[in-house]
């Protein structure tokens, strides 16, 4: 479980903990909870993701979907 991994990295860094993030999964073939605002983290590393509002799941997807939603509020986030 990771909490805000790359908050307040740069871009570089933060793309470096993604990639970091993915590669223990494979090694161990785990999976990871990632809690982040960073949406290119979630781009990166998200297989599924879980939009939470008000702490109730508001919406569930991949990110191309979630991205592509009716919803105003949820697609607020990827622009």
């Amino acid at each position: 479980m990771y909490d805000e991994p790359t908050t307040g990295l740069d871009t570089i860094t933060s793309r470096e903990i993604s990639g970091l993030i993915l590669a223990i999964q494979k090694k161990n073939k785990t999976t990871s909870i990632i809690i982040t605002h960073d949406m290119a983290c979630a781009k990166l590393t998200g297989d599924r993701l879980v939009i939470l509002k008000d702490g109730v799941i508001d919406a569930e997807g991949t990110y191309e979907a979630l991205e592509k939603s009716d919803d105003e509020w949820v697609r607020s986030f990827f622009i």
